[in-house]
């Protein structure tokens, strides 16, 4: 959607490739890759003489037509992969035991001092060199803080001790501190428990010990990326460039909640193979560490849920752009989605939105839209959900399997904890209406997962 302004179920990646289920694969909209119906938008800057370049994860398509050299970018360096290790070339699963990149279109390694957010990093401060009279279009896709979490022991260090008072004293204070900073409402709350799962004080000595390691590893990561950005900025103003660069940054979904043991249990054979899951050896190279739902509770900041669910905790993310010459800060709450992303920035440079493709530009230039009603629609997974206005409709919302619509009036309401879906029936049957809309005009297959295994059973749940 970020590439193209078009709804993912258009274009390919109705579903993660690794993800698609047999009654999906083979449907239109379900080849696992970013198929060519839509216009590719990095091209457009391209043709409008800007130089393009992309680092870090691409994850839209391995054969080399497929990928963002092919694509409309004049120089890359990318993980094909969804995921990957930070320090070396582990692979994501066991089906991908390495992990593939590819350097201009062609198959390429990384070096024995790789460390992702700062390859990638440098990799990009290379392609855009010194101030040139040609401008640039860069995305840089860090990998960061994506499991498995790793860093370099110095990084980890620094955050030694930081989160000793556990799980629910940090959301309080993260919400707290959100509020006071003005980038979450003063109507979010602290979030309900999570059933089946042990709050800090049920934990024992041993168990603490590895989650406060846990935190301190993402923590970590994410000061890691924030300071390889710093670099980049750096590097941009002692080149002349920074004041006259447009900068857009925003996370790609909610904090990653899932565990091994809960919902991504196909991982359990390759992190048994691969690594070493002792305390000592977390977050260095041969390890597999997650973060976990109670962190990402914790971490989250006021939005229910986590990654892959379609409630706020997995949707709604933060993001900030520095406009060229802009100096003054401000907040806004405006809707914005990822589709609307490149048309703003093809606003601002002045670049017509391409026209001719099978499938038109769905996404509109934030500096247009500020008075549009919210209408909008998510499938993922399994969780439909749909938006409009204030008022959201969602399905599969609290867990994976749950068959029930619930409703929230994020005005009120934007940790989504009380479900009035009893009190405003009409409401609700309003957007189950606008999604079965939404679902017909994107061809939306739903995955009909196979069997659960019984409590106690070993077999792999998906």
């Amino acid at each position: 959607m970020l590439f193209t302004g078009v709804d993912h179920h258009k274009v390919g990646l109705a579903n993660m490739a690794e993800a698609l289920q047999p009654n999906q694969r083979g449907k239109p909209g379900y080849e696992g890759y970013l198929t060519e119906r839509a216009a590719f938008l990095p091209k457009s800057f391209k043709e409008s003489g800007y130089r393009t370049m992309m680092t870090g994860k691409w994850h839209l398509g391995f054969a080399k037509e497929q990928r963002p050299f092919a694509r409309g970018f004049d120089n890359t360096w990318v993980l094909l992969d969804g995921g990957a290790s930070h320090l070396d070339d582990m692979g994501p699963d066991g089906r991908h035991p390495k992990a593939s990149f590819s350097a201009n279109g062609v198959d390429a390694t990384i070096p024995a001092d790789f460390y992702s957010s700062a390859f990638y990093t440098d990799k990009m401060m290379g392609f855009i060199g010194d101030k040139q009279e040609q401008p640039f279009f860069a995305v840089l896709s860090y990998t960061a803080p994506h499991w498995p979490l790793m860093a370099p022991q110095a990084s980890i260090a620094k955050y030694h001790g930081k989160y000793d008072a556990g799980y629910e004293v940090f959301q309080q204070q993260r919400l707290a501190k959100a509020k006071s900073l003005g980038v979450v409402s003063e109507k979010a709350t602290e979030l309900n428990a999570l059933p089946g799962l042990k709050a800090w004080d049920q934990l024992n000595v041993d168990e603490r010990k590895r989650e406060q390691r846990v935190a301190e590893i993402y923590a970590a990561m994410i000061d890691d990326m924030d300071a390889n950005l710093g670099r980049l900025i750096d590097h941009l103003k002692a080149t002349g460039q920074f004041d006259n660069t447009l900068i857009f940054f925003m996370s790609d979904n909610g904090v990653e909640g899932a565990t091994i043991e809960r919902e991504l249990r196909m991982l359990q054979g390759h992190v048994k193979n691969c690594c070493d899951q002792s305390y000592e050896n977390m977050g260095k190279i041969n390890s597999f560490t997650m973060l976990g739902p109670q962190w990402a509770r914790a971490f989250v900041g006021g939005n229910r849920d986590y990654k892959a669910r379609v409630t706020e905790g997995g949707i709604h993310v933060p993001a900030f752009m520095k406009l060229p010459g802009d100096s003054q800060g401000s907040h806004s709450a405006q809707f914005m989605h990822v589709k609307d992303v490149i048309p703003t920035i093809m606003d601002i440079a002045g670049i017509a939105l391409p026209t001719g493709a099978e499938l038109a530009v769905e996404g509109t230039s934030y500096f247009d839209s500020a008075d549009r009603v919210v209408a909008q629609g998510w499938n993922f997974m399994g969780g439909v959900a749909y938006r409009k206005g204030n008022w959201k409709a969602i399905r599969d919302g609290r867990s994976m399997f749950d068959p029930k619509w619930h409703l929230f009036n994020l005005a009120d309401d934007p940790s989504e904890q009380h479900d009035m879906a009893a009190e405003h029936p009409e409401i609700l049957a309003d957007l189950i209406s606008a999604y079965a809309a939404y679902e017909q005009e994107n061809g939306i297959v739903h995955p009909e997962f196979p069997p659960r295994k019984p409590a106690g059973d070993k077999g792999h749940q998906h």
